[in-house]
């Protein structure tokens, strides 16, 4: 496994993370998660080398931390563990500003200080420690309460000088957003979606936080499973999951499915050099990229864990990175 520094706060990280979203379960995933197996699958990462640790409230309203909590029971010490705060779903809340309905419940954003003091208790009680590694704001703040930036960032330097939370990360932001951030306070990562298959913060975030000495923290950089090559063109979907959506997730079209499933066919010498797995050559790929400092990938089992963990040791070469990316822009934009 290769380590990272999380920007400039001095915390050593794998290179491959393991993310936790589906460890909430939730109508969005379809099949819902089996506690037992996803405590596996955590306590495997950890014996795999895998450190970095990422979950959020959010993630089955609470599930998620709690299941976390519970597989790092006594291994706390080999574990950088990240959260969030910013979305609000208690019942009757009417703090924050609308965000969403989500799975049977409806999610407002808020960066006050008021609910992030909140906020951080309950993930600490949830997870069972006394500090966070890495707190991150999961969404920003929008009208109509829409927090200043400056405001949360001393709430949350605060926390920092209480002890109660390490460094300080953001997620989902504009390149604006984040550069206001650091102005305002100590930004040690930026959490964002990026995926050979979806590249845009190559464009700006990426280059920024190599210039600025952020790191980041890939997410759906195997696009859903996608990328792994397991998902076939006879895979039906559930009405409320995710990859059933096809706005969030396009290349998920049968037509566009068939585009990428040909693209990992063309990989065959690629997995045969390296002796590995196509979801492995894509999060060897996405950690090799300028300004990706980590990668963030789900498990459902344990093998899944061991074999997204495996990758963390792979180093590709820069004709087989760029033969890759050629293939990806080939395939153009989904239909």
């Amino acid at each position: 496994m290769q380590y990272r520094t999380l920007g400039k706060s001095g915390i050593r990280a794998s290179i491959i993370g393991l993310g936790t979203w589906v460890t909430g379960g939730g109508r969005v995933w379809g099949k819902d998660p089996d506690d037992a197996e996803s405590i596996r699958a955590i306590q495997v990462s950890i014996d795999a080398g895998v450190n970095l640790i990422d979950t959020a409230p959010a993630y089955g309203f609470g599930r998620s931390e709690e299941v976390v909590g519970r597989a790092i029971k006594g291994r706390r010490d080999k574990v950088v563990l990240a959260t969030k705060c910013g979305l609000l779903f208690g019942e009757g809340e009417t703090r924050g500003s609308f965000f969403t309905p989500f799975d049977g419940r409806v999610l407002r954003r808020s960066l006050r200080p008021d609910t992030i003091v909140e906020e951080v208790e309950r993930s600490l009680a949830r997870l069972d420690v006394d500090c966070i590694d890495l707190y991150q704001t999961h969404w920003p703040a929008i009208p109509p309460d829409k927090t200043p930036i400056a405001d949360t960032m001393a709430c949350l330097m605060k926390l920092k000088d209480q002890g109660k939370i390490r460094a300080i990360g953001v997620s989902n932001v504009s390149l604006a957003e984040l550069e206001e951030n650091e102005r305002a306070g100590e930004v040690a990562s930026d959490q964002l979606r990026y995926s050979l298959l979806h590249r845009n913060p190559e464009s700006d975030i990426l280059p920024h936080c190599v210039k600025r000495g952020i790191a980041t923290l890939a997410y759906m950089s195997l696009e859903q499973g996608l990328l792994t090559g397991k998902v076939g063109l006879d895979r039906k979907f559930e009405k409320d999951e995710w990859r059933g959506n096809e706005a969030w997730s396009p290349w998920y079209k049968r037509e566009n499915r068939a585009r990428v499933l040909e693209m990992l066919a063309g990989w065959k010498p690629l997995v045969e050099k390296y002796a590995c797995t196509p979801a492995q050559l894509v999060l060897a790929w996405t950690a090799a990229q300028p300004g990706a400092t980590h990668v963030l990938c789900g498990a459902r089992t344990a093998a899944q864990a061991v074999e997204n963990a495996a990758a963390g040791a792979l180093r590709l070469a820069a004709a087989d990175l760029a033969a890759m990316r050629k293939s990806a822009v080939g395939l153009g934009q989904p239909a």
